[in-house]
């Protein structure tokens, strides 16, 4: 690989060289220069090399092969279910991001588009594949869904996207990637852009891009500095209302900020967890609406446009929404639960402080996310500072106000399987020479019986136990001590006679030792 060094951000997007009516299109947007890794990528784009872009979320990735695309695909026509260059995106939300910006920046251009995603008839997405596209905007499942039904050709393809790189290897579709990349021309243009650089993305790069120009404008898993983070470290008072106790939480960080919480994306590990925090919020008063990968398409579209225009203000949402949500103003991002995959933080965060505007992040980190929590911070490299639970200080939210700071182990141990019966002498450990003693003791004392037993004659045809045993061990024929065949009514659980003899000798041993 040819290593680039980033150009200076002073330069605008007419020094790119690019078509006159994708800059019409830029100027129309109002952007004026490009960000450090379109400055970096549409160079060598245009010159027809592959790229390999590693930049944090937020950072204009999108723009850094959509516009060279729609330089390059100015000329030539499509061909039927023959597409002229295939965007590989890891959501849904993602790829209609992407179909958005081509939109934007090809609309003085007679390009078209498909885009091919769940939730969405396959008649209608086969009708614009016979007409022919140019750009092929898909995610790996539906498109191979597509070709496999005989839907679709891959040979036509001149320039190849992938899009978010290190998710699509999070979300398992990393041997789907490969697969299409053997269905394309291995004189493609290949164009590949991820956040992180994982191992094995570092593999399927060294596999399927030749020399690419690789340009990274910071540091892999690096966090914008124009956003503040910060964590509150919280334990429930009882386990069985922690999760209500959580959600008190949420809504006490919410009030905290104050109006400068104009919107807010709050992420959830759980799609369960997603429905049951709108579900609180909602019930609280706040405008709450959830987004997962469980709910219908047209469902999680309506609720993306209405956080947009500001219709939502609260989007709670699994990783599915942590990519390709482009929402310039999102003034908040809230953590309800610590990410399992570190990655998926610096992917959060980057909802928030897009495009020079600041934002803010706070997460809640609970005792059995204190190992992921660990891991974020060393992704980043870097201490998220502490914040004061906003709850503490008052009475506990709920449960018992002695039980509230207390930690697993200073709580005291209850044991439901101890019988009525048995005394509590037994939950403390026991000196093995008291036990002897106290065993000894019990076998010397007599008895007092709390009710009279019936007789019972010996068999004549049973011999005594002294008589039976021929190991040498003391055996007075009597089960409790009590006479012959005499039964123990004692309900203490403890030695006495009953102990065997091999338990009797090991404590005298362990006693003299």
């Amino acid at each position: 690989m040819t290593e680039e060094t980033t150009p200076e951000p002073t330069i605008t997007f007419a020094d790119l060289k690019l078509d006159k009516k994708v800059l019409k299109a830029v100027d129309e947007t109002g952007y004026t220069s490009p960000t450090p890794i379109q400055a970096g990528a549409i160079p060598p784009a245009l010159e027809g090399k592959d790229v390999l872009g590693i930049a944090q979320t937020g950072t204009g990735k999108t723009a850094s092969f959509v516009l060279p695309m729609v330089h390059m695909l100015g000329r030539g026509r499509a061909r039927a279910r023959m597409p002229r260059s295939l965007v590989l995106c890891p959501t849904r939300e993602l790829a209609a991001q992407v179909a958005e910006n081509f939109d934007t920046y090809a609309k003085f251009t007679k390009l078209t588009k498909a885009l091919l995603i769940g939730g969405v008839s396959f008649k209608e997405q086969d009708l614009l594949i016979d007409r022919g596209v140019d750009v092929l905007i898909a995610t790996p499942g539906r498109l191979l869904d597509h070709f496999e039904r005989g839907k679709l050709l891959l040979t036509g393809v001149q320039i190849m996207v992938v899009d978010e790189a290190d998710r699509m290897l999070d979300m398992g579709f990393i041997p789907d990637i490969e697969r299409i990349f053997g269905l394309t021309p291995f004189t493609r243009q290949t164009l590949f852009f991820s956040a992180t650089m994982a191992p094995e993305i570092e593999r399927i790069t060294n596999t399927f891009l030749s020399a690419p120009a690789k340009i990274e404008v910071a540091r892999a898993a690096t966090t914008n500095d124009n956003i503040k983070q910060g964590v509150v470290m919280f334990k429930g008072s009882r386990r069985e209302k922690a999760d209500r106790e959580k959600r008190d939480l949420l809504r006490a960080l919410i009030q905290g900020e104050g109006e400068a919480c104009t919107n807010s994306i709050i992420f959830c590990n759980r799609k369960s967890d997603v429905d049951i925090v709108a579900k609180s919020l909602k019930k609280h008063g706040y405008n709450a609406e959830p987004i997962h990968g469980d709910l219908d398409q047209s469902q999680r579209m309506r609720t993306l446009e209405g956080f947009r225009e500001g219709t939502v203000k609260f989007l709670v949402a699994s990783d599915v929404a942590a990519r390709g949500l482009d929402v310039p103003a999102v003034s908040h991002v809230f953590n309800f639960d610590v990410p399992s995959h570190a990655e998926d933080y610096v992917h959060r965060i980057g909802r928030t402080g897009r495009a020079g505007r600041k934002g803010t992040t706070i997460m809640i980190c609970s005792p059995r996310d204190e190992k992921n929590f660990d891991a974020v911070e060393r992704l980043v490299q870097s201490s998220i500072p502490r914040l004061d639970n906003p709850l503490l200080g008052g009475p506990a939210p709920t449960g018992e106000v002695e039980d509230a700071g207390q930690t697993a182990e200073e709580k005291p141990k209850r044991s439901r399987s101890r019988s009525r019966n048995k005394p509590r002498t037994e939950d403390k450990p026991q000196d093995h020479d008291a036990v002897k003693s106290e065993a000894k003791s019990e076998a010397e004392a007599p008895k007092q019986d709390d009710k009279p037993k019936r007789d019972r004659k010996p068999r004549e045809d049973r011999k005594p136990r002294e008589d039976r045993n021929n190991d040498g061990n003391r055996n007075d024929g009597n089960r409790g001590g009590r006479g012959k065949g005499g039964r123990r009514e004692d309900k203490r659980v403890g030695m006495g006679d009953d102990a065997p003899s091999f338990i009797t000798q090991s404590f005298a041993e362990r006693s003299g030792s």
